[in-house]
């Protein structure tokens, strides 16, 4: 079975859809019963790659487990088992901790992951030529890119590779995953950077919540050209959203955001090899991760959980997700109480350091005239991406790990975290507009990686 085969395995999904553990196991079995069978011999071995920590809530270590055992371990159909490795697409993220694949991955042995490091792991299927990622973004940029995946994709003797996550609005793309699994999450330093300069380059307000971007286009032509020169991919996607308080209540999961899990509903899950089902899932998320909003929010109340979000270069979602509601003006306040520093690893830590989150045009500026900034084209993206381009306030409340005078030595103001957690109580507040009994109007999000909210207007305007 080369890569071009389509075909969708599961199309489960509605935007008041709530899908149990029993019934995703069902599914999910049935359907790798289905593959396995499809596939043949070729079925033997099994290369499966999940998200991190950081999309705990995606449903994918639940996955994970269930194709472990239905692989490996004892499958519910008594096929024989086959080997499995389990390869987290970290991207340009901290590799897991053991404690962190066990909260996430209890079922699948420790033994069985591997770990990506998109500096030195990678190699490279093919190149699309600068004039055409020139034309796919409109002009933005004029670079060629390298189509590159961890190593063990091409030359690890797998013959299926399961690539399972969540699809949901996102900065560098508009929505998250399926090829983006690959390029990005297995991907290699030159890919990255390229990729995610021309989404800032182009404008990460034209791009979210949008299924066709000129970076998605660049990982679908990459996919399109070389794909074949890996195994066949089953896609795994799953849509996950907010449940109202009355869905919360009758699952006898209380919706108080300070444990937002139990707040949280499987709104649809979509298999299958192909694009297909990403575009199936991609146009439940809209309906279900986008919020377009009549008005603009004058102060925005973000919280970061501390077992997800350790740096800005992650905690900076809050930001990305929430910017195109803020009106002119207004105040954005991070709560992230397990904040340590900026950046994923010490080399991207130190640039953000040195430049510090500034306007787009001014890191444009840097990385053309700073040879380190240049070389490093997806922080320089990432500095854009986490500026309010001077429209509003962002400020910051860290933990322990961070200071007043590093936050502020970046762009943004300090709050005192101990402080707004008392007047702002994450168990209190619901997700959306809040009034205080002072009489404070807030908008409160307890977790921004769960979606995308956007006054309409300015919606409307980007596209």
């Amino acid at each position: 079975m080369a890569n071009h085969t389509e075909g969708t395995y599961i199309a489960r999904g509605g935007v008041n859809l709530d899908l149990s553990d029993e019934e995703l196991d069902g599914l999910f079995s049935d359907a790798l019963a289905r593959v396995r069978s499809d596939l043949g011999s070729a079925g033997s071995s099994t290369l499966i790659l999940p998200p991190d920590v950081t999309r705990f809530h995606s449903r994918a270590g639940f996955l994970t487990d269930i194709a472990y055992r239905e692989l490996e371990g004892s499958p519910r159909s008594g096929a024989a088992a086959s080997p499995v490795t389990v390869l987290p697409a970290l991207g340009t993220h901290m590799a897991m901790s053991r404690e962190e694949l066990a909260r996430m991955f209890p079922k699948t042995p420790p033994d069985k992951f591997r770990s990506h490091d998109w500096r030195s792991d990678v190699v490279e299927l093919g190149r699309l030529p600068a004039d055409w990622v020139e034309r796919v973004s409109g002009g933005a940029v004029k670079y060629d890119w390298p189509v590159q995946v961890n190593r063990l994709l091409r030359d690890g003797g797998f013959s299926l590779i399961l690539s399972i996550g969540q699809v949901v609005p996102h900065e560098v793309i508009g929505m998250a995953n399926h090829a983006k699994n690959i390029f990005v999450g297995t991907g290699g330093k030159e890919a990255i950077d390229k990729s995610h300069f021309a989404g800032a380059a182009y404008g990460m307000e034209r791009m979210m919540g949008r299924i066709d971007t000129p970076v998605r286009a660049l990982f679908d032509e990459g996919f399109r050209r070389f794909g074949d020169r890996l195994p066949p991919i089953f896609w795994v996607l799953t849509v996950i959203g907010a449940r109202s308080e009355k869905e919360a209540a009758a699952a006898g999961k209380p919706k108080g955001s300070g444990t937002p899990s139990g707040s949280l509903a499987l709104r649809g899950l979509y298999a299958g090899f192909g694009r297909d089902c990403f575009e199936q899932a991609a146009a439940l998320a809209r309906q279900v991760n986008v919020d377009i909003m009549d008005e603009p929010i004058q102060k925005a109340v973000v919280y970061l959980e501390p077992e997800e979000f350790r740096t800005t270069w992650l905690g900076n979602k809050g930001i990305y997700r929430t910017r195109m509601a803020m009106a002119d003006g207004g105040e954005l306040l991070i709560m992230a109480p397990g904040l340590e520093r900026f950046g994923e690893d010490k080399g991207i830590d130190a640039l953000i350091r040195k430049h510090g989150y500034r306007p787009g045009k001014v890191i444009q500026e840097r990385a053309a005239a700073d040879p380190e900034l240049g070389a490093n084209l997806s922080a320089a993206a990432h500095l854009i991406h986490g500026s309010s381009e001077g429209r509003f306030t962002v400020r910051y409340c860290p933990g322990p790990g961070l200071s007043r005078a590093e936050i502020e030595s970046v762009g943004y103001e300090w709050g005192d975290l101990r402080a707004n957690l008392a007047r702002y109580d994450i168990n209190k507040l619901k997700l959306g507009w809040n009034t205080l009994p002072d009489g404070e109007r807030i908008f409160f999000v307890p977790n921004p990686a769960l979606g995308l909210w956007a006054e309409k207007k300015r919606f409307n305007s980007a596209g």
